[in-house]
């Protein structure tokens, strides 16, 4: 399982920390770990989400609200399966691209 810090999640998602926070804030399903410094340690489940509620808000222009909701019956549908299928892909993709990252410093 793979874990990432905000500055992680800023990198990929593209948006300032101070909106990662705020969504966090928002969205119930958003729950990060502390480290042991105090600092948050994101789940590929809570990437996931992220990713899923950037697209609602940013390309399908919904309210913090409605992607809220959303989001809720996404979770709790009948198409769980085939999510986690394609959020188990996702995770691995991530993985890939860090992995990549860190080869591309090293050079």
């Amino acid at each position: 399982m793979s874990s990432y810090s905000i500055g992680d999640l800023e990198r990929l998602l593209r948006v300032k920390i101070h909106v990662i926070r705020y969504w966090e804030k928002e969205i119930p399903l958003i729950q990060p770990k502390r480290d042991s410094q105090g600092r948050r340690v994101y789940s590929n489940r809570d990437l996931q989400i992220f990713l899923r509620l950037k697209y609602l808000l940013y390309d399908r222009r919904f309210t913090v609200k409605g992607a809220r909701e959303q989001l809720f019956r996404e979770l709790s549908g009948e198409r769980q399966d085939l999510r986690s299928q394609i959020a188990g892909l996702r995770s691995n993709l991530l993985d890939l691209y860090f992995i990549v990252q860190r080869i591309k410093t090293d050079i």
